[in-house]
């Protein structure tokens, strides 16, 4: 129970005996750092219902709460604003109460309750994962973590964008241009070589583009009628008609994308319960816009295309049939959501990790969705996240000049080696520990730079800054928590039973307040979607502590009773850091 929750029906029976008036409602926020409190109460809002000036009101209610609510040892008032101070007993009586609590926090799901589905990642087959990859893996992962943490079941999911001119484009150039070459062959991750035929791909396409306009052609002409886009084009009408030999071509490429992106995902941190691929899925939705026509909720046009009209809900008209009756993307996303919950009946709920450049296209999907009486309609989600900078400047796929996940992973480990040989703290340490640790903390910068960030606003990420051992980054947290287990590593004494403290240091009350929060943090993060408050939540409680470290004594106090619970006080926020970066995707070093 919070201390809003503990303090609320006080304050109401408070209201209700001075003045003989009921309250619904009761506003609490942080106490200002220059005034002495843990928690207030706005006054403001009571002055419609009561007669009377705020200061004097805040008195009254002040002593209301010190004489009959244990919890409540003073308070101030200043202006409209009541600063309760609570006991230091509520304090530790809680600490000892979570101390020992494993998965401190964390919500066991209800199985009553119905599962979210979190779709990530969803790349294409015909090139390797890149920095907006990154994004979007970690940041459904993430959130896919943090919705089962605060209690719900959840299926991560994603849909491979398997078929399509893209996917011919590389399968072409790899019969042109490859000579039989393979992953084994080359030495080369599956899905870079892949990527490689259709960087390949344009480069060819753009010559023969160029020739056809010096024949005197224009541009798109010459694009429309560049013999290898044509071949491309019969390629693609291959497949579909299910061509033996263009469907195993297709089925070995693709296998070496998979393989590629495997240890891509495995490197990353990131899994995934089920996936769907476009193969399997991009015919369905075409019988659920016949029972949408018949609803009346589309409409056919003379040339037998099918919309959807949503200008009353400030959209427009959207196409979900074409005139000769092959689907729309929006027709296949249609399908697909409702494929999921046919799949897993118990999901009730799901959240699509997308760039905001699809701002539109998920409004316009969940609308639809809602027409046609799904009631789970109104749990979708869309996760919408801005771009991805480097201060090199965009990315282009085509042109190969993508910045890629592997590459950016290896760049990370490399600089975190760079900075922490520089620091020269790793003496002891063997080669393997040394690249295993190198490992954690690149990853780490890498994840915690971009999760701290709100999903919405677009990032400049910038390799160096992230790697910081100072300030709001993943190493300087990282290394708190190495910190903190080199003092339970000293500490030669029973730390495990209850201290007996009976009265807090500032900057130890300070902590257990940091730490109460978390449970709140995890539901918060969890509504908004936001890892980015995980995040920060983290990075303030990192702050508290070293204020903290930096006060007292720990290992160096005298007094047993206050050692044993600076111990405990340690070894819980390192179990809350260490928690906390779980549902990031981060891991946390015993040394550093």
């Amino acid at each position: 129970m919070t201390l809003s929750q503990i303090l609320t029906p006080s304050i109401e029976k408070a209201v209700q005996a001075l003045f003989n008036i009921a309250i619904d409602k009761v506003e609490f926020q942080t106490t200002r750092k220059e005034f002495e409190g843990d928690i207030t109460m706005v006054i403001f809002p009571l002055l419609k219902l009561v007669k009377s000036n705020p200061v004097e009101l805040g008195n009254k209610i002040g002593n209301y709460l010190v004489e009959n609510l244990a919890e409540v040892s003073r308070f101030n008032v200043v202006s409209g604003f009541l600063n309760i101070v609570i006991s230091d007993e509520y304090y530790l009586n809680f600490f000892d109460g979570i101390k020992d609590e494993v998965k401190y926090g964390f919500v066991t799901p209800n199985p009553e309750e119905k599962a979210v589905m979190v779709e990530y990642s969803s790349p294409n087959t015909n090139k390797p994962l890149h920095l907006g990859h990154v994004r979007n893996n970690l940041l459904g992962y993430s959130v896919a973590e943090i919705i089962k943490a605060s209690g719900k079941k959840v299926y991560k999911t994603q849909i491979i964008n398997d078929r399509g001119i893209h996917i011919c484009k590389s399968m072409l150039a790899w019969q042109k241009f490859g000579n039989g070459e393979t992953p084994e062959s080359t030495g080369l991750k599956g899905d870079k070589l892949v990527g490689n035929y259709y960087v390949a791909f344009d480069k060819a396409y753009k010559v023969e583009i160029a020739q056809l306009m010096s024949d005197g052609k224009t541009e798109d002409e010459a694009k429309k009628q560049a013999p290898i886009i044509l071949e491309a084009q019969e390629m693609l009408l291959k497949w579909e008609a299910g061509d033996e030999e263009v469907i195993g071509l297709w089925k070995k490429m693709n296998q070496w994308v998979y393989d590629g992106f495997a240890i891509s995902y495995k490197n990353l941190g990131v899994d995934f319960d089920t996936y769907y691929y476009e193969s399997n899925t991009y015919l369905l939705g075409k019988d659920v816009v016949n029972i949408g026509l018949e609803k009346g909720i589309f409409e056919k046009d003379p040339d037998g295309s099918v919309w959807i009209d949503l200008t009353d809900e400030g959209l427009d008209r959207k196409i979900v049939l074409r005139s000769d009756g092959t689907a729309v993307y929006m027709t296949q996303d249609i399908g697909t959501a409702i494929q999921r919950v046919k799949d897993f009946p118990d999901v009730g709920g799901m959240v699509y990790t997308v760039g905001n450049e699809q701002d539109y296209h998920f409004k316009v999907l969940f609308l639809i969705l809602k027409k046609l009486g799904f009631d789970w309609s109104k749990n979708l989600y869309h996760l919408s996240y801005g771009m991805v900078d480097l201060p090199s400047g965009k990315m282009k796929s085509r042109e190969g000049t993508v910045v890629d996940a592997d590459d950016l992973m290896q760049e990370m480990t490399d600089t975190a080696q760079k900075i922490a040989e520089d620091l020269g703290k790793l003496d002891t340490y063997s080669n393997e520990e040394k690249a295993k640790l190198y490992n954690t903390i690149g990853l780490g910068a890498l994840k915690y730079y971009i999760l701290k960030v709100d999903p919405k606003k677009r990032i400049l990420f910038n390799p160096e800054e992230s790697v910081d051992f100072a300030g709001n980054t993943g190493p300087f947290i990282q290394y708190t928590y190495a910190r903190i287990q080199s003092i339970i590593r000293k500490s030669n004494f029973d730390f495990s039973n209850k201290s007996g403290m009976v009265e807090l240091h500032a900057k130890e009350k300070e902590l257990v307040k940091q730490l109460e929060l978390f449970p709140e943090v995890i539901q918060n993060a969890a509504q908004h979607h936001s890892p980015a408050l995980l995040a920060n939540f983290t990075y303030d409680l990192v702050r508290e502590y070293n204020s903290f470290y930096q006060a007292v004594p720990i290992l160096g106090e005298e007094d047993l009773e206050k050692k044993i619970f600076r111990v405990q006080l340690s070894k819980k926020v390192a179990d809350v850091i260490a928690s906390s970066f779980s549902l990031l995707g981060i891991n946390v070093p015993e040394r550093m």
